[in-house]
Parts: C-alpha cells; sequence; structure tokens
C-alpha cells in the first residue's frame, strides 16, 4: 500500500466539486457534490440511535434497498436533523434536483448534511448551489481539495486521503474526504465520511468491508460527545484499507 496525495477524485471515474452556496456566513464554502461517472455500488455506516437524520433514512434506503449510486450531495451548515417529514421532504428534493441536472435516476443520489440541528434547509440555496456545482465537477486534485473544505464544521482543516495498492496483479486506488472535530465518540457520531474506490468489488463484498471499516476503527475512536447522535459516520478513510484488504481476502 502506497499513501498518495489525494482525494475522493483520485479513484478513477469520480469527480468532484465545492463551492459557497450562501448557507453559511461570510461566503465560507458549504456545498460539495462527488459524482461517478458510471453507476456504482455503494455501501454504508449509520448512526446507531434510534433517532435518525433526515438524510440518514434517504440514504439507509439507498444504501440497503437499491441496487446503484452515482452521486453525493452534502452540504454544512444546516443538519437537517430533528426536521420531521417536512426534512425528509427535502432529501427527495435535493436528490431529484442533483438527478435533473446530472441526468441520472433521483434514488442514485445520496445527501448529506451537517451543522445547526433543527432548522429546516434553505432549498432555495441549496437547489441554486447544485446547478451551480455541476458544471465545476473535476476529476483534479483540486477539485477534491475544494470538497472536502465544503463540508467543514468546527474543523479547523479539511480531512482527506488516498492510496494505491495492488490487487490481482492490477493498481487501484482508495480516496476519501471525512469531517468533523471531537464527532466521533459514540457509536457513530455526527462525523461525515466518504470513500471512492476503482476496485472491482460486489455490493455485498463492499457493505462488508463497511461494517467492519465501522466496527474496528470508528468505535474505537474517542471524541467529546456523551450521547448517541443524530448523524452518520460513514467512513474512517486513513484506516480502511486494512479493512478492505481482508474483505478481498475472502
Amino acid at each position: 500500500m502506497k499513501i498518495i496525495d489525494g482525494g475522493v477524485t483520485a479513484a478513477e471515474g469520480f469527480q468532484a466539486a465545492g463551492l459557497a452556496a450562501g448557507i453559511k456566513k461570510g461566503n465560507t464554502k458549504d456545498m460539495a457534490l462527488v459524482y461517478s461517472e458510471k453507476p456504482c455500488v455503494a455501501a454504508g455506516t449509520f448512526t446507531t440511535n434510534v433517532v435518525k437524520a433526515a438524510p440518514v433514512k434517504w440514504d439507509q434506503h439507498i444504501v440497503y434497498d437499491v441496487p446503484t449510486a452515482q452521486a453525493i450531495v452534502c452540504n454544512s451548515g444546516v443538519a437537517n436533523a430533528c426536521t420531521g417529514e417536512e426534512g425528509y421532504g427535502y432529501c427527495k428534493e435535493t436528490a431529484k434536483i442533483a438527478a435533473e441536472s446530472l441526468q441520472i435516476p433521483e434514488d442514485s443520489v445520496l445527501v448529506a448534511s451537517t451543522g445547526v440541528i433543527g432548522k429546516q434547509l434553505p432549498m432555495d440555496l441549496l437547489g441554486a448551489g447544485i446547478k451551480n456545482l455541476v458544471p465545476l465537477l473535476s476529476h483534479t486534485r483540486e477539485a477534491g481539495k475544494l470538497a472536502a473544505q465544503s463540508i467543514m464544521t468546527t474543523d479547523t482543516v479539511s480531512k482527506e486521503v488516498a492510496v494505491t495498492m495492488e490487487i490481482g496483479g492490477k493498481t487501484v486506488t482508495l480516496g476519501g474526504m471525512c469531517k468533523g472535530s471531537g464527532m466521533i465518540h459514540p457509536n457513530m457520531c455526527t462525523m461525515l465520511g466518504f470513500l471512492t474506490t476503482d476496485v472491482a468489488i460486489s455490493k455485498e463484498l463492499l457493505q462488508n468491508f463497511q461494517e467492519k471499516c465501522g466496527a474496528t476503527i470508528c468505535k474505537d475512536l474517542k471524541g467529546v460527545e456523551t450521547g448517541a447522535p443524530l448523524c452518520p459516520c460513514p467512513e474512517c478513510v486513513r484506516n480502511a484499507v486494512l479493512a478492505l484488504g481482508e474483505v478481498l481476502g475472502e
């Protein structure tokens, strides 16, 4: 395994973008879009709390019930948590706008939100942000950096990693980004993380990897919260390759 300079755009076939949509004050970057040029399998690890934010419920449906996914829309500034049916409706509306802009199925769009709990999403800003993000999509290193910067909340720095490795005589890439400062403990807290890879892997094996990764890494990390949170902690990207190697060995 070799650590390389990269993030969510490191793996072949993935593009990203980030910008300031006006959700946060001061022209701060607050929206990111990750796009797969082809439909791909998706897996996820989510909060274990009984109370789940609207994006968690939307993404669980896609991860568990839909064969493939192709895009992730993530905003920071408003968490869309404790927002009821209206908040879930905004997840569907977000996915619809992204699907129309990217010309992909609505149920292939994952959504994520982080920020203030209890506030409804400003859909006028979110919708305009998506439409502005699409023409900015790029596979470049800079595009990955902008996406990582756009999902930050209390983070002091953006968090990215990418690695290459040999599997079956071929070089494959695993890249990712995450956000969260003191947001990891306990039990899948308010951290968000996203991994992309060009590994040829089935949905079942990928979910197995995801669950191993969450169980062995995320739950062992300590933060500052004391209660089970509302939002997902999908991937801890730097150590995820260890879990991937274990799963591929199966």
